[in-house]
Order: structure tokens, then sequence, then C-alpha cells
């Protein structure tokens, strides 16, 4: 790593090590009629009069977006009213930019060094030999030339196939206040930053604008030693190294995926004996804690309590229900560990399921199995530990459980400080004042 990259200057947990607007970025489509297609705010918003496909907040906005836009709206006026898959959108998107200026375009990680969107890897040999890859991009093409018919600007199969594999590889979501995903986006400077499934430097956003806060300490700006996770870490071992290899052609070997006894504590069953809380391996005969016999019925009741589980998380991807999840739970109960990552996704589900339907007390319950889980497999310093103790403390001031509601606000308050920055809206905006609200209302 060249000298340029470095800074002597120590970073400390909560720094702010990168600040960065996207190069091209895209609401999702679902959102289209909900939020400016430039802000990305959720407001009232008016569709453009020609291509009656995208939705702005306001004319100042429009005006913004109006020199990518001038060219993509008669492609998507060609279209209307399909709706055309964000990838594609992307890729009219980029491949328009890059025709008019893009390419020289430079996102700068440190003050002197950069990247160009040609100079980010675009695994073009690895695309080549994935039939799966090869038949979204086929796809995609394919809505590309109805898009945009024989214009100048669509690029050739080689060089689409080039551009698409630079964001299939780099792109980020953008996520909302909440950590929903509501857009898509390239950055150039900070593509340089590299994968850990324990990181030590996380992303977050405001609007559009991407923040890298530190949530570690680090010895310098070295950005070969500063990582962030580019998948969800509630998930073994095995199944974030499926992902990253199929989704990013690596095979990660942090620290977490080589050991074992990861693997080992995400999946282990409850042990028979109730005073005992060791992470059981239910393959075997005895608890290697306290000798206690693992019997048929114990393995075959975490057998099954596992797959009835997986089968229906896997079909409430999109919506939880709360009877479901309690079903779950029942069936994990004495027999799946407290700790064991698919009864932390299971309470995950079902603390949402709560909320939904405004059953604060049961939301409660679940938060507090659900806490040491999330804190335990995401880290002490995360923007969804942070925003779940937001959400606890939340419930508590409407249930007038004031000091429970100051203590989970202040909590929330330290790590989102970290993960946000403290002139984050979601601060300024929000916990400020719930917390004040909360410490207000208990000394009345």
């Amino acid at each position: 790593m060249e000298s340029a990259r470095r800074n002597s200057k120590a970073i400390k947990r909560g720094d702010r090590i990168l600040t960065e607007q996207p190069f091209v970025f895209v609401l999702q489509a679902k959102y289209r009629k909900e939020r400016c297609d430039n802000c990305l705010q959720a407001c009232k918003v008016l569709k453009c009069a020609n291509c009656q496909y995208v939705y702005y907040c306001s004319r100042d906005c429009q005006m913004q977006s109006w020199s990518l836009h001038k060219i993509e709206c008669p492609f998507l006026k060609r279209i209307y009213p399909r709706t055309v898959p964000d990838a594609a959108r992307m890729l009219c998107k980029l491949s328009i930019h890059l025709n008019n200026g893009g390419d020289l375009v430079r996102g700068y990680y440190t003050e002197t060094c950069s990247r160009r969107f040609r100079e980010l890897m675009s695994h073009y040999g690895e695309i080549k030999y994935d039939a799966r890859r090869l038949e979204h991009l086929e796809s995609l093409h394919a809505v590309l030339q109805d898009m945009m018919g024989d214009s100048t600007i669509v690029p050739n199969l080689a060089e689409l196939t080039s551009i698409y594999g630079r964001l299939i590889t780099n792109g980020f979501s953008i996520l909302d206040p909440e950590m929903n995903s509501i857009a898509t986006a390239i950055y150039l400077g900070v593509s340089i930053t590299n994968h850990s499934c324990k990181p030590n430097a996380v992303a977050t956003f405001e609007g559009t604008t991407l923040h890298i806060h530190a949530i570690e300490d680090i010895e310098c700006l070295d950005w070969s030693k500063i990582f962030i996770s580019y998948i969800d870490l509630l998930n073994t071992p095995a199944e974030r190294r499926a992902e990253l290899q199929s989704n990013y052609y690596f095979l990660c070997i942090c620290s977490k995926c080589t050991d074992m006894q990861e693997t080992h504590e995400m999946l282990a069953a409850a042990c028979p004996n109730k005073k005992c809380n060791a992470f059981l391996d239910i393959n075997l005969n005895n608890c290697p804690h306290c000798d206690t016999d693992v019997s048929p019925k114990q393995r075959n009741g975490y057998n099954e309590a596992m797959s009835i589980t997986k089968t229906h998380l896997e079909n409430m991807k999109d919506v939880a229900y709360l009877d479901v999840c309690k079903l779950c739970l029942a069936k994990q109960k004495g027999f799946v560990h407290p700790l064991n990552v698919w009864h932390i996704k299971t309470l995950d589900a079902a603390f949402e399921a709560a909320i939904d339907v405004s059953k604060w007390a049961e939301a409660l319950e679940f938060s507090k199995e659900l806490v040491p889980g999330f804190r335990k497999y995401y880290g002490d310093w995360h923007p969804l530990l942070g925003l779940l103790y937001l959400k606890i403390g939340k419930i508590q001031l409407y249930e007038c459980q004031l000091a429970e509601a100051v203590k989970n606000l202040k909590e929330a308050q330290k790590i989102l400080q970290v993960t946000h920055g403290r002139d984050h809206s979601l601060l300024r905006e929000q916990l400020q004042s719930l917390l004040a609200q909360s410490i207000a209302e208990a000394s009345a």
C-alpha cells in the first residue's frame, strides 16, 4: 500500500473517515411513487410530466437531476408503463453518465488518492463463466434494448458486461434511518474498502450521502486495515462465505469465518440440564460442560424446531406474522440455545411483527432476549443494535416505563453517535427529542 494512502494521525472510535456523494444512484422502483427520485425523502411527490415514471418532491430536486434525467427521460417514456428493473435502470444511468464525461470523475478516499469508475474491478472473467449472472445480464440487456433502442449510448455486450460487473461487486444499498434498503448506488472512493465479518468501520447514510465511521480505534488512516461488512452478519460462517463467493467472487478468511467455535455457537442446542447454559452440539451424546445425556427425544426436538423455523422464516422474508413467529419460538423452547442464530432471527421477526400490530408488551418481552443476540453477533457498535435500543426506548416511553426508556435511549445515543455521527438527522430529529421527553417525564 503506497504511503499516500496513510495518515499518521490515529483514528478514534466514532471518527468520520470518509464522506462521499454517489457516482450514480437509482431509487428502488417500489418506492418511486412515494419517495423523491433525487433526495430519496418519503413525502408528497409529483411525477415527471414527460416520462410519467419518476417523481420529485420539488422543482429544485427536479433541476438537480436534470443533467442525467433529460437523457434518461425519453428512454423511460418509451418503455412506460412497464416497471424498469432497478439493475437495468442503473446500467442505463451508468451508460449515460460514462458517455457524458463520467469516465473522468474521481472519487477521493484521501486528499490525494482517488478512483475512477474504470478502475473498479469488473470480474469480467468470473462473470463469463457464471451462468446465473449471465442469465441476469441477458435479461437486463433485453430491457435496455427496449428502453434505449438503437441509441449510440448503448454499450456493446462486452462493455456492458464490464459495467455490470463493476455494478454488482461495487454497488451499495442506500439505507434509510431505519436501515431499510431504498436505493442502489455506486460510490467510487469508498470502493477501496474491503470486507470483514468483524469490521472496524461502518457505512451509514444521510439521504444519498455516504459516511464511513470507525467503530474501533485504528492506528492510522491505512485503507488496507479498514474494513466494513458487505453482508448481514446474522448468518453462519458457511452461509456468509457462500454469499460472498457467489456475489463478490472471493472467499472470506477473516477470523470469524475460520473459527469453528463461531459455527458451533450459532447452531447450538440447549442443554437438557436447565441449569447449564453451555452451547451444545446436538450430535454429541453428552454435554461437555455438565455431562448430561442428550436423549433421542432432545435431538429430534432440536432438529424439528430448526427445520420448522428455517421453513417459516424463509416464507416470511417480506412480511413476518406474529402467530407464526410465536409457533416457531414455542417449538424452539427447551431445544434451541437462546443465542442460536435461528432463535435470534425468530425473535427479531417476532419483535418487528409485534410492533406492526401494536403489541407493545410482547415486543418488549422479545427484546429482552434479542439484545444479547444482537450484541453477540453484530458487536457492541453496530447501527442495528443502536436502532434496537431506540425502538425499545420509544416503546417504553409510550408505555410510561420512563426509567427504562431513559436507560435504553441513552444506550441508543451512545451507539448511534459512533455509527452515524452526532450531526445525523436520526439523532437530531428523533432520538434527542425522545430522550429529552423521557427525562422530563421521569423527573416530573
